[in-house]
């Protein structure tokens, strides 16, 4: 009976131990849901690679936590309710931190800032960001993101017709296409475009007053603990020097 007993308390113990081994496991990769779309900060390119800021950024963040990192790609509009689905386990797509959002995740402490900007054809009248100046025009601009909301508030309610995209690309693509009188968005993604755009395509009209935004990694509402550990690893990567070597990268000048 004795050694039945052993049997049956040793085997008890082996399932503890995977099940903590297996716990540990879970523990040790971090699934990190982004775009792909947003370029420079996140992209898939032709070999179906995700690369940009976001996406070093996540890494550096996993690197400081140990844990290995799993990048999964999600359409923008989707990618909350994924994130709530438990499809990923947090957000690093380049997501501003609004009163709004924060009703449906919880987000750890800034990563980036950055304000809106115009962007308009090269040969446009358009010398000014001001809502009155767009009267009668067509501005594009990403769905559910704040340029949208800009668009189509301050822009709509001055007369323009704001036109929202599923992309950041398809609304740059009419603009270019002469679909659209400017796009508005993030200031860094519309610089990066005007690097690689065609010559003489479009030009930078200027910042829009008053919409300089953080971006923040988001998580489930309940998962503080992950959030605490994200804002410890990102202090640790701004202290470190790990943060600046990303962002020169990407940009000549601070964004943090």
């Amino acid at each position: 009976m004795q050694i039945s007993k052993w049997i049956i308390s040793a085997a008890g113990a082996a399932v503890l131990v995977l099940a903590a081994g297996s716990l540990a496991q879970a523990q040790e990769k971090l699934k990190i849901g982004t775009e792909g779309a947003y370029p420079p900060f996140n992209t898939i390119t032709a070999d179906g690679k995700v690369e940009g800021f976001d996406i070093d950024i996540a890494n550096a963040l996993c690197a400081q936590m140990k844990v290995e990192c799993e990048i999964v790609t999600q359409d923008w509009d989707g990618i909350i309710p994924a994130l709530q689905a438990k499809k990923f386990d947090a957000i690093i797509a380049s997501m501003s931190i609004t009163e709004e959002r924060k009703k449906q995740v919880a987000f750890t402490n800034k990563y980036y800032t950055t304000p809106l900007a115009l962007v308009a054809p090269k040969d446009s009248d358009l010398t000014s960001t001001e809502p009155a100046a767009l009267a009668g025009k067509t501005v594009g601009a990403q769905a559910s993101t704040t340029q949208a909301d800009y668009a189509q508030n301050a822009y709509g309610k001055a007369g323009a017709e704001a036109k929202l995209y599923p992309t950041q690309e398809e609304a740059i693509t009419d603009l270019q296409n002469g679909r659209l009188d400017a796009v508005i968005s993030d200031k860094f993604v519309l610089m990066d475009w005007l690097k690689k755009a065609s010559e003489g395509c479009c030009k930078l009209v200027g910042d829009v007053k008053g919409t300089e935004t953080q971006a923040g990694i988001a998580v489930r509402l309940e998962d503080t603990a992950l959030r605490d550990k994200l804002n410890t690893a990102i202090d640790a990567i701004v202290a470190d020097g790990t943060y600046k070597k990303i962002q020169a990268k990407y940009f000549d000048f601070d964004i943090y």
